[in-house]
């Protein structure tokens, strides 16, 4: 029988993934966005699709689709001041809840939660809400982001600018 701490299916390395997921969140709501950068590994790919149903995400047009060098843009651009999303940033909270898990592999764990985000923007309160499934992997004992999709509620109604990472 395996030791439940060194095996990938193991409640304890769920409850390290949601504790990572957790953190993950605190640093966006912080906008401490340099820490949130080191979370990823280099491989790893941020998306934020349009369409609710995509899974070629790099054949759908999305909001989002970075790799490591478009996530170190997009950070650059939201802390340099000289964009409006960097000047006026909303201020945000968000809560993320609702853990499951989902095809796990020698290697990674994939869980799927809910996330409401409230953005607070010259005194207007708005709400975001969003299915996220991030994809982690475990590198010497080390979690990283492989993956993480969030696939907001109203992704093709119209949405105002995002100045913010979901």
């Amino acid at each position: 029988m395996m030791d439940d701490k060194n095996t990938l299916f193991s409640p304890r390395t769920f409850a390290r993934a949601v504790e990572f997921i957790w953190r993950e969140a605190e640093l966006l709501d912080r906008k401490d966005y340099r820490a949130w950068l080191d979370l990823w590994d280099p491989s790893g790919v941020y998306v934020v699709p349009i369409d609710p149903q995509a899974t070629d995400f790099a054949a759908t047009l999305n909001y989002a689709f970075d790799d490591r060098d478009m996530r170190e843009k997009r950070v650059e651009r939201m802390m340099s001041g000289y964009s409006a999303s960097a000047s006026d940033a909303a201020r945000t909270v968000r809560a993320v809840s609702r853990f499951t898990r989902s095809n796990d592999s020698a290697d990674v764990i994939e869980v799927n939660s809910a996330q409401v985000l409230v953005a607070c923007k010259r005194g207007v309160a708005t709400l975001f809400a969003a299915d996220l499934a991030h994809t982690i992997a475990f590198d010497n004992d080390e979690p990283r982001l492989v993956r993480k999709v969030i696939r907001l509620i109203d992704s093709t109604d119209t949405l105002s600018a995002i100045g913010f990472l979901l």
